[in-house]
């Protein structure tokens, strides 16, 4: 995996965490372990598809599958794009998954229409019909945000200043950024 898509990774895990951490205290039926360990994983796909073109979240669940993470491999999957939609179902692990990496550009944690605009910019390649299905996609975020932030305790504009790095996440020096 590319340093800069490990530098993601940790950063959607962060969140993930934090919002799966709320949940469960909260009395919902969360497993943190789960939520933590798809964000970490959801890109692991993506290096190798860079020149392929092949569909990362294909190639990540199929990754995961072939690991035994049987239990993972569904969230990697969705983590683009949510199967089943929402607020049809309640607030899931993968629900939390695909917000987080919603939340992150890089290894920048940004508003949903900050990272909606880098979308459209990046991968809707001047398409109405691509820009369509990215900007339908993002209604769910929409959602989830609102689902999540009624019930979190804070807002989603102050969700950097709730999150505490993990001292293993933590670059060595500067070097190693």
């Amino acid at each position: 995996m590319l340093e800069n898509i490990k530098a993601h990774s940790i950063v959607v895990g962060r969140i993930a965490e934090f919002i799966a951490v709320r949940l469960h205290r909260n009395g919902q039926p969360i497993s943190v372990e789960l939520a933590l360990s798809a964000a970490l994983l959801h890109d692991i796909g993506k290096t190798s598809c860079l020149d392929t073109g092949e569909d990362h979240s294909q190639v990540g669940h199929d990754i995961c599958v072939a690991h035994g993470y049987f239990e993972l491999a569904p969230l990697v999957r969705q983590h683009v794009i949510l199967v089943g939609g929402f607020p049809e179902n309640p607030i899931t692990e993968k629900e939390i998954v695909y917000y987080a990496d919603k939340r992150v550009k890089h290894d920048q944690i940004v508003s949903l229409d900050s990272r909606l605009k880098y979308i459209l910019e990046r991968y809707g390649l001047g398409n109405p019909k691509r820009h369509k299905a990215i900007e339908n996609n993002f209604r769910q975020s929409h959602l989830i945000e609102q689902a999540l932030f009624s019930v979190l305790g804070c807002r989603s504009e102050s969700l950097a200043d709730h999150l505490v790095p993990h001292p293993d996440w933590l670059p060595k020096n500067n070097q190693d950024r």
